[in-house]
């Protein structure tokens, strides 16, 4: 196991909000180097595609050398096996974020010995997610002031 503390931050990305900025960028004094993984779902159907959402992460963090970008199919879990991290970074808004996620956490640590850290994100972010920025892209709304 390497002593460089790497994490893995997972999502889909569909599209990268200032939430999800806010948290990367907050942990980055926490971890050696962090990994934004874009997990892809077969079963899911993505408004950008997978070198739209690379591109925009690319974009977001080229002056962050701690940060890399990433794309995976399967279990978190897997890839974060495969890259030596020891740690998932999650983001939570509200308590529902911690109840879906603290089930999966600890599925992570007794199965596969990832565990995860979670960072309350900023007052500021709590009301973006990704669904609400592309509800309002597909009613052709502005959600420049939730994205980067």
């Amino acid at each position: 196991m390497s002593s460089k503390k790497i994490a893995v931050f997972p999502g889909s990305f569909d599209p990268i909000t200032l939430g999800h900025l806010d948290i990367i960028k907050r942990a980055l004094p926490l971890f050696d180097e962090i990994i934004v993984a874009i997990g892809t779902n077969a079963a899911k159907k993505y408004m950008w595609s997978l070198a739209e959402r690379k591109e925009k992460l690319e974009a977001a963090f080229s002056d962050h050398a701690a940060i890399s970008i990433a794309d995976y199919k399967g279990l978190t879990a897997d890839f974060c096996k495969k890259n030596n991290a020891q740690f998932i970074l999650r983001g939570l808004r509200n308590t529902t974020d911690f109840t879906y996620e603290q089930t999966i956490a600890q599925a992570n640590e007794k199965v596969n010995g990832v565990d995860s850290v979670f960072l309350i994100c900023s007052p500021e972010y709590s009301h973006i997610s990704s669904s609400i920025v592309r509800d309002i892209a597909r009613n052709d709304g502005n959600y420049s002031s939730l994205i980067p």
